[in-house]
């Protein structure tokens, strides 16, 4: 790759090469939407049957005190924040997916409910974050960990969920008050009990490994094919781990549009088969009680998708450990501190009254237009650290180009100019043939790179709310 390529950072390497996929763990959101519907369960006098066999199916496992440590303050007392992590366990149903002895998870995110229960934030971990993982205890046949740096995922197949616990609190200074433990198979179903969930599939999809065949177009996947669209990674977008956390959590916010819409909620065989499947596919501590449960449901009643941001921690590839990615401070720092002590995300620093869409809601297609063999490549990894979508890479169809150039469609006006400011040089024009949101990215022989980020960028913080509509970028 040509070093002449200029970003923020050193140049990265290429996009690491694949393990496996971060599971389809977003399943947070049975918790967060259970909470927001099972008072509609208990509020009827002739389901309290239905709310005891929900509160049933959902399992427990303790985690004592002493294996957390010296654990950070509760700041915002009211607030709750919940750790969730996507369970890969291959054996029973979830067989066909491959068979791999014991459980890990490669999907870690915590939820933050505000105080007043009018909006949460959802937070990704990327799996190959490199962190400093704190001491844990041999506990259940598991062989326990020595403190050291290494991936973040590791702490659960070295002590479970109580390591994952202890470690995520000590890397963010977030004090965690529960955790949900979902798995493959639940996931599936949930998608299925509400009828499936819409996304838009700008290309034809046709991976074996994920078990997936759809058509371009918009499409509503059941459970199976949602399986498949959140696990598949190599056919789709730049085939980077972080690419798919950007899709699951685009599916995620499909699914709680879905679930809250009216569709759902006013469906009360729709909505008690979604929350027994969902209740069917957890594991909790026991201090997740059904009243806790409904409390937080009683309060969180007005809690519309559009108050539900996801935002995965500011990361960049790592030069030191190949095929790795580091968070990025201070804007790592300063997102944790802003769940601890429950603030509001400040504005990105743009002067003069000025509005632009955020970088999270725009979807990038990286063209080489110039001879420089691997050049969109590279620059498509800078574009994901900068928390833009990358759609697809490849070659302009025709080569040399001389100069860069941003194409986008009518839909695509508004996104254009964010772009554009990140490049030092380029230049935007609207084009007949483009017919979605997403912009097209073509480098010419005049490409000099990305302008280096202030500090005070905060974009990265930003995130999209579950409003965010997959097909348009919007």
């Amino acid at each position: 790759m040509s070093n002449e390529v200029i970003g923020a950072f050193p140049e990265p390497p290429p996009v690491p090469p694949g393990r496996r996929s971060f599971r389809p763990g977003r399943r947070w959101l049975w918790w967060l939407v259970a909470a927001v519907t099972a008072v509609v369960l208990v509020a009827g006098g002739t389901v309290a049957g239905a709310y005891v066999r929900l509160t049933g199916n959902v399992k427990h496992v303790e985690v004592a005190a002493e294996d957390l440590g010296r654990r950070p303050a509760k700041v915002a007392t009211s607030a709750m924040n919940v750790l969730i992590v996507g369970s890969d366990q291959r054996n029973g149903k979830n067989a066909r997916y491959g068979r791999v002895a014991g459980e890990r998870t490669d999907t870690i995110m915590l939820a933050h409910i505000s105080p007043k229960r009018d909006n949460a934030m959802v937070i990704s971990f990327p799996r190959d974050s490199m962190v400093q993982l704190p001491a844990c205890r041999a506990r259940q046949g598991l062989p326990g960990q020595q403190p050291h740096l290494g991936m973040i995922n590791e702490s659960f197949n070295s002590g479970g969920i109580t390591c994952t616990w202890k470690t995520v609190e000590s890397l963010t200074g977030i004090h965690i008050d529960h955790f949900v433990k979902v798995d493959f198979t639940g996931f599936k179903d949930m998608v299925d009990a509400v009828g499936g969930v819409e996304i838009c599939v700008p290309e034809a999809i046709d991976d074996k490994k994920a078990l997936l065949h759809l058509a371009a177009g918009r499409q509503n996947l059941g459970g199976e094919q949602a399986l498949g669209y959140v696990r598949a990674r190599y056919s789709l977008g730049d085939g980077s781990d972080i690419g798919r956390i950007q899709r699951q959590q685009m599916f995620i916010a499909s699914m709680v549009k879905k679930v809250m819409s009216g569709e759902t909620l006013t469906d009360p065989a729709r909505l008690f088969g979604f929350l027994d499947a969902a209740t069917k596919s957890v594991t909790t501590d026991p201090g997740l009680t059904p009243g806790v449960m409904k409390d937080l449901a009683t309060s969180a009643e007005g809690l519309a998708a559009g108050q539900i941001h996801f935002i995965t921690t500011p990361w960049r590839y790592s030069l030191v450990h190949p095929g790795r990615v580091e968070w990025v401070e201070p804007q790592s720092g300063k997102l944790f501190r802003i769940v601890a002590t429950d603030r509001a995300i400040a504005g990105s620093g743009v002067k003069g009254g000025q509005s632009r869409v955020p970088r999270s809601k725009i979807q990038v297609e990286v063209r080489n237009g110039t001879m420089r063999s691997g050049l969109a490549t590279g620059v498509a990894v800078q574009l994901e650290e900068r928390g833009y979508h990358v759609a697809r890479i490849g070659d302009a169809p025709h080569k040399p180009y001389p100069a860069t150039t941003i194409a986008y469609s009518p839909n695509g006006t508004a996104k254009a100019p964010t772009l554009s400011r990140d490049l030092i040089t380029s230049s935007p024009k609207p084009v007949s043939w483009a017919t979605t949101g997403r912009l097209i990215l073509t480098i010419g022989d005049d490409w000099k790179g990305l302008k280096p980020l202030p500090r005070n960028d905060n974009e990265s913080l930003k995130g999209f709310d579950a409003t965010h509509d997959s097909c348009t970028g919007a």
